[in-house]
Formats: structure tokens, C-alpha cells, sequence
């Protein structure tokens, strides 16, 4: 029988860019966590989704405020992907970022940001599929930070 850690070594191949994606429980406190599930879903309407591990501390929240931000990660800011990607602490504390036009966190310094909505919420295994509706997005530009074969990595030069 095919089983989880299968499915991860072969996952492992797919090369992907690192996104921090933030939200907000119901008092307005911020809350965010490291992943790579994140993909276009349709451009009319614009629409995105994002794979949310039911697990993470981080899940609940999702409900509390119906909104969240992608923020994708240049390549000098692994760092902060690896402090998103533990459990426990402030995850915030020291990292600038500013609220965003949905209240949701976006962090400075990323390639870029999309601030969506929740139009939709799906059930899958041990995760959950949100629907975002794109609301507004911000685009700085540089070099992303990429995972690849459960590595940390970096565009060769251009």
C-alpha cells in the first residue's frame, strides 16, 4: 500500500517557492506558519488556495478571521521561514510587518503579498483546502527562496 512518507519522497522532487502565510484569531493577535502548499486557482475571478495542516497551531485561526495573507520569501529570508515553521513562541516578535487592508499581517521585505478572503473551505485527509478571493496584492520583486528534496535552496545565478 502507498503510505505517507512515499508520497513525501516523490513531493520532495517538486521543486516550490516558500511562503509564510498569516492570519489573525478573533482579538486581532497575529498568527502564521511556513508552507509551500499555496497555488493559483483561477484568474476571474482571482482566486488562490492555500493547504492548511490540521495539527498547526496556527489552523483554528483561519476560522476566526475568514481572511490571510501569502507572503512569498526572497532568498535571504530563510531564517524567517524556519522560525514559521516551528510550533510555540511569538512568532512575530522582531519580524516587521504591518497590518494589511484585511487586518492581516503582511511581512516586510517579501517578494511579494496577496491578501485574500475565505470563500471556501474544503475537507482533505489530515488537512484543510481555503479558497481565498484576491483582494489585493503587492509585488516587490527579487529572488525567491526555494525548497527542493526537503532542502533549503537558491536560484542559480542569471
Amino acid at each position: 500500500m502507498f503510505d505517507g512518507q512515499q508520497l513525501r519522497r516523490f513531493m520532495g522532487l517538486f521543486a516550490t517557492g516558500v511562503t509564510i502565510i498569516t492570519t489573525r484569531d478573533a482579538h486581532g493577535n497575529a498568527y502564521g506558519l511556513t508552507a509551500n502548499a499555496f497555488t493559483s486557482l483561477s484568474l476571474d475571478p482571482p482566486l488562490v488556495l492555500i493547504c492548511i495542516d490540521r495539527k498547526s497551531e496556527t489552523f483554528a485561526h483561519f476560522y476566526d478571521s475568514k481572511t490571510f495573507v501569502v507572503n512569498i520569501l526572497s532568498e535571504d529570508q530563510q531564517p524567517l521561514s524556519a522560525r514559521f515553521a516551528k510550533s510555540g513562541g511569538d512568532k512575530f516578535a522582531g519580524v516587521p510587518h504591518r497590518r494589511g487592508l484585511l487586518g492581516t499581517p503582511v511581512i516586510d521585505g517579501v517578494l511579494g503579498s496577496i491578501e485574500c478572503r475565505i470563500v471556501e473551505t474544503h475537507e482533505a485527509g489530515d488537512h484543510v483546502i481555503h479558497v481565498g478571493q484576491v483582494e489585493h496584492a503587492e509585488v516587490a520583486g527579487g529572488r525567491p527562496l526555494l525548497f527542493f528534496q526537503g532542502k533549503y535552496r537558491s536560484m542559480a545565478s542569471e
